[in-house]
């Protein structure tokens, strides 16, 4: 039995709960996608959504 929650098969919320399996990595920072996870897929590379995020621009032509 956990010595912090006291169940014999602790929840995700326990320090002591095991990692979750790991998917893949994101391509961009090296970041573990664990199952579960949101993801983003481009061609056969995996990137988490954060580096997808910090990359989203909207085009702007400028006019003169």
């Amino acid at each position: 039995m956990c010595q912090l929650c006291r169940r014999f098969i602790c929840p995700s919320s326990c320090p002591n709960a095991p990692e979750p399996p790991v998917f893949g990595k994101c391509e961009e920072c090296g970041a573990k996608i664990y199952d579960g996870d949101e993801y983003y897929q481009i061609g056969e590379h995996k990137f988490c959504e954060a580096c997808v995020s910090g990359s989203y621009r909207t085009a702007e032509v400028e006019y003169f």
